[in-house]
């Protein structure tokens, strides 16, 4: 499955509208809030009774799993659907399951306050529920997502003096060789280090930390925490470093800018378990066999030149390295 996904579950109650464009996205929040009334919908309507008065409106078909038995087997069974799975699932949190989503083309909504350490989810697919309020005059109440963290972009121009990097591969090796002068790069070692990293500053020096925004969603609550707890430390979560060059404009084509303008209908979800995935792909198709080739495990020394680092370092607002 690719593209964007509207999907509207309403009764005459209650109406919940909402919009998928990845393979995974986890729906949080505190009790109350409407998780539950959205899946026992769900369930009603997928139970085929009229009585439920309960309407659905997507271009794809929507299925709730919960059976705990069989839920292998009905996931091998199931293409090109919206699964939703409730909270109350504990399989959701293991291995067999990232490695079922991992080779699926359905689209995957996880209402789960849990922490999913094995599936690489985007920060910007982290949403809650809560009540509209355009249409507080109407009988029927209108609930829509929000997204939890927001615009997680700086607001005001950072000049970190320690940078820190979720990998210690070519993000690592451009950071440490690009920055100005004096400006400290440390590799946390991967995503779920960031948080010990960050618990472990002890001075008041401007950090940035970096990391890849397409599959962050499990760390980000912890992080965001421990990051109220230092207020010259600073996070950046561009989808991926590859993103950054194919941002940059070191290379360009009409087909690349549109890729980029609009991911979701490029990246097919079968093929590709996170974003982040998908731009690496990308970046070393389009530059396989020219002076730019990419590879991940260690970074061609090109983009280290002047003008190409500068490219690069542009498409980072706000943050002057």
């Amino acid at each position: 499955m690719r593209g964007k996904h509207a999907v509207r579950v309403e009764n005459n109650v209650v109406r919940y509208d909402f919009e998928l464009r990845r393979n995974i996205t986890v729906v949080q929040g505190d009790s109350a809030t409407g998780k539950t009334q959205l899946i026992n919908m769900l369930l009603e309507y997928g139970d085929g009774s009229s009585e439920s008065g309960v309407r659905l409106t997507c271009d794809k078909p929507c299925y709730v799993l919960a059976d705990d038995r069989n839920w292998q087997l009905l996931l091998r069974n199931t293409a090109d659907t919206i699964v939703f799975i409730d909270e109350e699932h504990e399989f959701i949190t293991t291995e067999a399951f990232a490695e079922l989503v991992k080779d699926s083309d359905n689209y995957y909504v996880l209402i789960t306050r849990n922490r999913l350490p094995m599936l690489p989810y985007s920060v910007e697919e982290i949403y809650g529920i809560h009540e509209s309020r355009k249409y507080k005059s109407l009988r029927q109440t209108y609930n829509e997502f929000y997204r939890i963290y927001g615009n997680l972009a700086p607001s005001e121009t950072v000049r970190p003096a320690r940078i820190i990097t979720e990998d210690s591969n070519s993000g690592f090796d451009f950071f440490s060789s690009s920055c100005s002068k004096g400006v400290e790069c440390l590799s946390a070692g991967g995503s779920s280090q960031i948080f010990t990293r960050l618990k472990q500053l002890s001075d008041e020096a401007c950090t940035l930390i970096i990391a890849d925004g397409a599959a962050f969603g499990a760390e980000m609550n912890r992080v965001e925490k421990e990051l109220r707890l230092h207020p010259r430390a600073f996070l950046y979560l561009p989808e991926s470093f590859e993103w950054l060059i194919l941002k940059s404009g070191l290379m360009d084509s009409r087909t690349l800018r549109e890729i980029l303008e609009n991911p979701s209908e490029h990246i097919e979800s079968a093929d590709f378990f996170s974003w982040e995935r998908f731009f690496t792909a990308k970046l070393v198709e389009i530059t396989k066999g020219t002076y730019l080739q990419y590879q991940k495990a260690q970074l061609n020394r090109v983009y280290l030149t002047e003008t190409a680092a500068r490219q690069i370092k542009s498409v980072m607002e706000h943050i002057e390295i």
